[in-house]
């Protein structure tokens, strides 16, 4: 695919020592979600926050921001202080933006947050 063109680019994050000391870090996270992609100029169509209590599922949560672009979407294991987060952009905003400051907002509620993997991928692919 070395001549392909692509509509979009996706950002896929993990991340290990998520220990915030606030509660419901959820919507934090959610927050700071919505803050980058406001920042930006990316319009936001819809957002929300589900937390676990780890009575049906694991200690954590899931949120998303759904773009006009696409989305963007973080998932936790609070008991294993993991978290995931993508970033999926189509069109002209990048989601390279959105990610390096959804990374320096998380730093600022846990210092000790650590990335350990960072992979661009190319969607939507057209072909040569």
């Amino acid at each position: 695919m070395s001549n392909s063109q692509a509509l979009g680019s996706h950002i896929l994050m993990d991340f290990r020592k998520y220990n915030p000391s606030i509660e419901n870090d959820g919507f934090e996270v959610l927050k700071i979600m919505k803050a980058a992609v406001q920042k930006f100029g990316v319009r936001e169509v819809h957002s929300h926050v589900e937390e676990f209590d780890g009575k049906l599922s694991p200690v954590g949560f899931a949120s998303v921001v759904l773009i006009d672009e696409s989305h963007i979407t973080a998932h936790c294991y609070s008991e294993r202080e993991i978290l995931a987060i993508d970033v999926f952009t189509c069109g002209p905003n990048s989601p390279d933006k959105i990610a390096n400051e959804i990374h320096r907002s998380l730093k600022s509620i846990c210092p000790n947050l650590e990335l350990i993997s960072m992979e661009k991928i190319e969607r939507f692919i057209l072909g040569d």
